[in-house]
């Protein structure tokens, strides 16, 4: 399991008009969190994610509805990405397990808020941000840590420019002509726009996405961008009169696919025509949610393209899942994980514990080694324990080291798992309460005066037990750099 910026620049906000065109067990574990130190030898450019929508990349039966990507006729451009020898699939990587992003994770918007926050706050809903709504969350999220360095980031959404405002929803058939499809008909929704439900990005740096090109043409992308198309664009719902696509004229279910691939068709070899891209850039082309069902049977696509990706449709078998994309992000910019609480009941799909963005796999097994660099190794060492007679009480010495090249931030917690039942920790300073396993207890390790820990430095920690039975003292450990309890 794997587990660093750009220049400082700040964009502006849109003014609307209708009209306007880690876990490991016993002794040893990865620290959870890389560096800001690393961070200027990434060699990632701009980031530029595509979300498209609703349809699996695998199923059980591939005839249902909604159908599956992988082999459909009307998806050719898609396919072509992931066929090993087309040209189309060159600087091309793929997921072949990435799964939905918690059980019961459903309908779409509760997939983009993950995307920006690492969970839905248990809030399943497509309406508006609304109070009413219970919709609107002022938490920790993705962009806010972006603003926070001082990183540029911007958010397209095709449509948005017929809408009153980024927080509300509009469509219909009078709209200008759509250059990718030929018709009036749009559709700007605001559950397809993660920043929309956090009010301190709600309205910052949205724009329609004809500002993107202008933007791509120009060079003042931000580092990190985020594409919406409309829900015809993103193979959500169909043209009323269906799709002409390559010769053949698709209807129902097929056509929102065959536009979706239309539009990537269109879009992504523009940008891979770019400075943009050309100068270490990456896209990744996103979907939202698993359809029919949370297991493993149904996977769901993304795709990777970058100079940097391993290339010609490599296809990655390690789990993946929204949090996944967040992580990585995280370790790219420099940032540190995003912890917010996950429901007990979205537990993950694919194993034990919490789809939590500290503990997933990044998407390093996409890029050439080195692109996203290994977090630094924390290793924790014991001394014998020392019962102090007559009462039961145990000490025990740990010492934390940095076995790593970088220095490590903090927060930093050792965390007992599996302690032995008869045996309680006196110093604990709380118990897991967000990354399983839950109800281990942890202590806060300090990093002392300078802040970090350096590279080959060792932190001691004393631990106070009290033994209840005499049986003696067992447990695991593992270090974190995320909080372990809201």
């Amino acid at each position: 399991m794997n587990t660093p910026t750009r220049p400082n620049e700040r964009n502006g906000r849109l003014v609307f008009s209708r009209n306007a065109a880690l876990l490991g067990a016993a002794g040893v574990l990865l620290a959870a969190r890389p560096v800001a130190a690393e961070s200027p030898g990434s060699p990632v450019g701009n980031v530029i994610v595509i979300a498209m929508e609703n349809h699996n990349f695998t199923q059980p039966d591939p005839t249902s509805s909604p159908q599956q990507i992988l082999g459909n006729p009307a998806a050719p451009y898609i396919n072509s990405l992931i066929t090993p020898g087309n040209p189309n699939a060159a600087q091309v990587s793929y997921a072949v397990a990435y799964y939905n992003a918690g059980i019961g994770v459903h309908p779409s918007e509760p997939n983009y808020v993950w995307a920006e926050a690492g969970t839905d706050f248990g809030v399943h809903t497509d309406a508006d941000p609304r109070p009413a709504n219970h919709n609107i969350f002022d938490a920790p999220h993705f962009t806010r840590q972006l603003d926070a360095t001082g990183i540029s980031w911007k958010n397209y959404q095709e449509d948005v420019q017929l809408s009153v405002a980024p927080t509300t929803s509009a469509s219909g058939s009078n709209g200008p002509v759509n250059p990718y499809y030929g018709t009036t008909q749009f559709n700007y929704a605001v559950k397809h726009n993660p920043m929309a439900f956090f009010p301190d990005t709600a309205l910052e740096n949205v724009f329609p996405l004809a500002q993107f090109f202008t933007d791509l043409g120009a060079g003042t992308l931000g580092s990190y961008n985020w594409i919406t198309p409309n829900q015809f664009n993103d193979a959500h719902s169909a043209l009323s009169g269906g799709f002409t696509y390559q010769g053949t004229h698709f209807t129902s279910d097929q056509a929102s696919i065959a536009q979706g691939d239309n539009f990537l068709s269109l879009v992504v070899p523009q940008i891979m025509a770019s400075p943009a891209y050309q100068n270490n850039g990456v896209i990744i082309i996103w979907w939202d949610e698993s359809e029919r069902g949370d297991d493993t049977s149904r996977t769901i696509p993304e795709i990777i393209i970058s100079p940097l990706a391993k290339g010609n449709a490599y296809a990655s078998t390690l789990a993946y899942s929204h949090s996944t994309d967040i992580k990585t992000m995280e370790e790219i910019f420099g940032l540190p994980f995003i912890n917010n609480p996950i429901p007990a009941a979205e537990t993950t799909a694919f194993g034990t514990g919490y789809n939590n963005v500290a503990i997933v796999n990044d998407l390093s097994d996409l890029f050439i080694p080195g692109v996203i660099p290994a977090p630094p190794t924390l290793t924790v060492t014991r001394e014998p324990l020392v019962t102090i007679p007559p009462n039961p009480h145990v000490l025990q010495v740990v010492h934390v080291t940095n076995d790593g090249t970088s220095p490590v931030q903090p927060p930093l917690f050792l965390v007992l798992d599996n302690l032995s039942p008869n045996a309680s920790l006196l110093n604990s300073d709380g118990v897991t309460s967000v990354l399983a396993p839950l109800g281990s207890p942890f202590v806060d390790v300090s990093t002392g005066g300078d802040g970090v820990l350096l590279p080959h430095e060792s932190k001691t920690i004393i631990l106070q037990f009290l033994d209840s039975t005499g049986e003696g003292v067992s447990y695991d450990t593992r270090v974190l750099s995320v909080t372990p309890a809201p």
